[in-house]
């Protein structure tokens, strides 16, 4: 029994190390100046906030659009390229997640089950920028490829 309960703490330690250790966990604010559209307009604003769960991020954004309209995304992923359902944006309802490196996830969002765009999210070594660059579609089947940039708050 005592063997069981420390392999348990020992793999929790695990994996609470990993997730301590995730150097997107944090608020983010968008660099409008830094970031590109393609085709635009760029969002006005976009704020993200992401926390460590076991083996995974829970995301949550908010921010204004290029039109003035208001965005936001939420959606908890882990790191096992499972798809999870997304609420907010259009272009997308589902997204999976793996780790390329310490640094870096690549992202797939799917509409209805087909995978309409590819996301990398890199986190620089240190640990002050963020940058998503997103290549597919959008909700209005445009091929998009942009920049975001983002600062750590």
């Amino acid at each position: 029994m005592r063997r069981v309960l420390l392999a348990f703490v020992v793999v929790l330690g695990a994996v609470s190390a990993w997730a301590q250790t995730d150097p997107a966990v944090g608020t983010w604010k968008m660099n409008a100046a830094k970031t590109k559209y393609d085709p635009g307009p760029a969002p006005k604003s976009n704020t993200i906030v992401i926390t460590a769960v076991p083996n995974g991020v829970k995301v949550s954004a908010k921010g204004v659009d290029g039109e003035g309209k208001p965005t936001s995304t939420d959606y908890t992923v882990k790191y096992d390229r499972k798809s999870v359902p997304v609420k907010g944006p259009a272009a997308y309802d589902s997204v999976s997640a793996s780790r390329i490196d310490p640094n870096t996830t690549q992202l797939e969002r799917k509409k209805a089950g087909k995978v309409v765009q590819t996301a990398t999210r890199a986190v620089s070594s240190d640990g002050k920028t963020m940058t998503v660059t997103t290549t597919g579609t959008d909700e209005k089947g445009r091929k998009i490829n942009t920049v975001a940039v983002f600062d750590k708050q």
